[in-house]
């Protein structure tokens, strides 16, 4: 082992772009809104039709973020000790996640789902949840992946990403990377065309290889971003490039589909990854983005659980539009809330222990 994986200087954490984290929390607000949108409306009645591309963005701002903070040490620190940051970094909330989505399932005031599965059944399929092992075998959850919690889709791919790149990109020529991801842009562009103009898939066992495909382009230009120094220096900062962002959400469902999408995650997201590296951040707004991308992991790994059981209710009880409204509002503030009491005592608690624990190693 080398002698200085343990170096706490080599394991530091690297300063942040403060408002990349903001974005961070902006992406991961509009995707809960999505869900919760999804369950109700058909795309083309949908406000936020396309928020579910905010996983693209925060695949871009991964590949980003990880040549930002490992391409120098992970050398030094060694596979093993990058594994481990990654795991102390996601894992908890992982698991949580999970725990979260298999009491919303037995429990459902609304549904009755368990009562068609084992406990065997339902045992194997927590197990795979936590285990983030695709399992994707519950037929009225649309056969999602990870069917207790179905965001994990993103953070399986992401834990391949993070695989690959210790193993093999890591140590690849940028130039090479560059031709990668221009392979990979093709890829994302073919998928898109198959599935009739759209990017929503890798979720489900039927679309699983798509998921491969939108992350593999996005970490690779993240990564190139941040290698190739294509930081653009602006004025914009966290309120416009907030706008920015949520514009791309709000692009109405078209025929045009087949484009836009691909366009947004080809160019539009790496375009705000460089713009938001290079944006200066007024003090004022400083710890709004501090706050906002702490908690967008937390939102992110513990909305769902409520999705299901919001989608349970609606099919029982069709509400209308005013009383829609109203339970989107209070839910998504409810979830924000429940995502800030589950990062302060449990998911920060858990991570500095576990670094802490593995200090003393």
């Amino acid at each position: 082992m080398n002698t200085n994986a343990l170096n706490p200087e080599i394991l530091k954490t690297k300063q942040h772009f403060e408002i990349l984290d903001g974005l961070r929390g902006v992406a991961a607000l509009a995707i809960v809104v999505f869900h919760f949108m999804e369950m109700v409306y058909l795309p083309g009645k949908n406000f936020i039709a396309h928020g579910f591309l905010a996983v693209d963005f925060f695949f871009c701002l991964s590949g980003f973020v990880i040549a930002y903070a490992y391409d120098d040490r992970i050398g030094k620190m060694g596979i093993k000790e990058f594994f481990k940051s990654r795991l102390i970094r996601l894992h908890p909330l992982v698991i949580m996640g999970s725990v979260l989505g298999l009491l919303a399932f037995l429990f459902d005031p609304f549904g009755r789902t368990p009562e068609v599965y084992s406990a065997g059944k339902i045992i194997l399929i927590f197990l795979c949840s936590i285990l983030l092992i695709p399992y994707p075998v519950i037929a009225e959850r649309s056969f999602n992946l990870f069917g207790l919690n179905a965001p994990a889709w993103s953070l399986f791919w992401e834990y391949v990403a993070n695989i690959l790149y210790a193993l093999i990109l890591c140590r690849l020529d940028r130039r090479i990377l560059l031709i990668l991801a221009i392979i990979a842009a093709g890829t994302l562009c073919y998928v898109s065309y198959r599935a009739g103009g759209s990017l929503l898939g890798g979720w489900a066992g039927e679309n699983f290889w798509d998921g491969g495909a939108r992350i593999a382009y996005s970490f690779l230009v993240g990564m190139l971003i941040f290698r190739f120094n294509w930081i653009i220096k602006n004025k914009l900062g966290f309120l416009g490039l907030s706008v920015l962002l949520l514009l791309a959400f709000f692009l109405p469902d078209s025929k045009w589909n087949g484009f836009t999408q691909p366009m947004v995650v080809l160019i539009y997201f790496p375009l705000l990854v460089a713009l938001g590296a290079g944006a200066n951040l007024s003090q004022g707004v400083k710890n709004l983005c501090v706050f906002s991308g702490k908690i967008s992991y937390p939102l992110y790994m513990t909305h769902y659980a409520v999705i299901w059981i919001f989608l349970s209710y609606y099919t029982t009880h069709k509400p209308e539009t005013p009383q829609l409204t109203m339970i989107i509002l209070t839910g998504t503030i409810l979830l924000l809330g429940f995502a800030y009491l589950v990062m302060t005592v449990y998911d920060t608690p858990v991570r500095t222990y576990l670094t802490k624990l593995r200090s003393k190693k």
